[in-house]
């Protein structure tokens, strides 16, 4: 075996090749062969990757997605925030209060419309949406992120079903921020331009309707976006965001995507037109009311309101649109995830307080709770 090695070796420097022993000429026929059809795979999986992928690689990134490529793997990994060491734990405690404060202020404004039979009126029980609302929608996202701020990078992983469940809640809490406060517009506006009307136009069953459209549409809307998602392959596992949405799952994809951007696209300008064309109209209409009426009573009640809901419903507004004008910058990716947090926090934290402090009805309750119990 050492002498017919040598008689190769000098075979090899003889052809022209002196002081070089080339490895492929050992290679026995079904060795080469099987050398040849790795090859062949690795170009073919290279050739998936730079034929899918938007962005421009570096032949040697290209190399190394190549190796690592995976087809609809079942475990994926968040890229999270990016905190440093110094302020991991600063970080963390203001989501950690953040999450209390919301769940404890939006189920105590529950509890107590529940309990006073004085809020038992459709302005309180269409507003019941929304604290449920914000408690499902940041109960889904801010523990993951919280404890993902704790873990290295590396361990910060979540399964496909669980990511998916999570960006359909998501999308459900944006979508059903803009239908609940919709439907709460048109209760401002019979309150205020038909108040001889309110009691029979707002009845139970119109309350029941108007919930169950808020939720409903938003189920469908959302549905669709992320059917469209779930039915295409999965060749990357890292999402580019602290929580799953419907564009971090569909960028795990390296099949056309043309589809769920046309219906994302429609979905966004369809539901942004609904909503901000119903406030204006609405509160175009009432503003021609109050302007037009003589009485003081009817004047301050809208101002009060009205006020109230403008003022939610601007919060909520200008958080999306944050958020959605940062992802046409990729050079702000950070300070976008930080806003797609604060889109859930900061209305789910203002919401209750806003609407309980100008509310009369809900500090006249609360007053006359503190008072019975310093009495007790």
């Amino acid at each position: 075996g050492q002498s017919a090695l040598t008689l190769r070796a000098n075979a090899s420097r003889e052809a022209g090749d002196p002081g070089r022993f080339s490895p492929e000429l050992e290679m026995e026929p079904t060795q080469q062969s099987h050398r040849e059809q790795t090859l062949r795979e690795r170009r073919r999986k290279l050739s998936l990757v730079h034929t899918h992928t938007s962005d421009s690689l570096h032949p040697a990134a290209a190399f190394r997605l190549m190796e690592n490529f995976t087809l609809n793997s079942d475990t994926l990994q968040l890229e999270g925030l990016k905190v440093t060491q110094v302020s991991v734990y600063p970080v963390f405690f203001f989501f950690f209060l953040s999450y209390i404060v919301i769940i404890l202020a939006n189920l105590g404004i529950l509890v107590l419309i529940f309990i006073d039979n004085n809020l038992h009126q459709p302005m309180y029980l269409l507003f019941c949406n929304l604290p449920v609302n914000d408690i499902v929608g940041n109960s889904i996202m801010l523990p993951g992120v919280m404890s993902d701020i704790l873990r290295p990078p590396s361990e910060r992983l979540i399964s496909y079903y669980e990511c998916v469940l999570q960006a359909f809640t998501v999308h459900m809490f944006a979508t059903t921020c803009h239908t609940i406060l919709m439907i709460m517009a048109f209760d401002r506006y019979v309150a205020i331009c038909n108040p001889l009307r309110y009691a029979a136009i707002m009845t139970s069953n119109m309350v029941v309707k108007l919930t169950v459209s808020a939720w409903g549409v938003a189920f469908v809307l959302v549905g669709i976006l992320l059917g469209l998602t779930i039915r295409l392959n999965r060749c990357r596992t890292l999402i580019m965001n602290p929580y799953c949405d419907n564009a971090s799952l569909f960028k795990l994809s390296c099949e056309s995507v043309f589809i769920n951007n046309i219906y994302g696209l429609t979905f966004t300008v369809v539901l942004f037109s609904a909503s901000i064309g119903s406030i204006v109209l609405t509160y175009a209409k009432i503003t021609v009311v109050c302007v037009t009426s003589k009485k003081q009573s009817l004047n301050s009640k809208a101002l009060k309101t009205c006020s109230t809901h403008l003022c939610l419903y601007l919060i909520m507004l200008c958080s999306g649109m944050i958020v959605i004008t940062l992802h046409r910058f990729p050079q702000y990716s950070d300070y976008r995830k930080l806003s797609a947090i604060l889109f859930h926090v900061i209305p789910g934290s203002l919401n209750p307080l806003i609407y309980g402090i100008q509310s009369r009805e809900i500090r006249t309750f609360l007053s006359k709770l503190i008072h019975s119990r310093k009495v007790s």
